[in-house]
């Protein structure tokens, strides 16, 4: 089996502001939609490609929370994105640690309250 995620959603109060941090954050586009009644924001993605992608959610099923599952988004300079995070008003909740084999992470508080972790592999 490769990477057997396929798709996440990630819980928004405030759509705008969501899509305006992660795209500023990790500099992405995304593509917004409605679907079964609920205001979605998708992140990008390459068919092609390992790994899953997702979308942020808004609506009454969606809850932001520091609580439950945990996402790592790869990233290339860590200090880079925790000084944008910060600058967008983010919380660092686990500062960044050197874990190894596995890299480099951090967590931090997204502008909707979830918990969100980046991992930036070791050249």
């Amino acid at each position: 089996m490769n990477n057997p995620i396929y798709h996440f959603e990630i819980p928004v109060v405030d759509l705008d502001r969501a899509i305006s941090f992660y795209g500023r954050v990790f500099n992405i586009v995304f593509d917004r939609q409605f679907i079964d009644g609920y205001e979605m924001a998708f992140f990008p993605r390459a068919d092609d490609q390992p790994g899953a992608s997702g979308a942020l959610a808004k609506g009454d099923a969606y809850k932001p929370s520091q609580n439950g599952c945990l996402l790592y988004f790869d990233v290339d300079d860590i200090d880079k994105v925790l000084e944008l995070a910060k600058a967008e008003g983010a919380r660092v909740l686990y500062p960044k640690k050197d874990i190894g084999a596995g890299g480099t992470v951090a967590e931090i508080e997204d502008s909707e309250g979830n918990r969100i972790a980046l991992n930036a592999v070791n050249p």
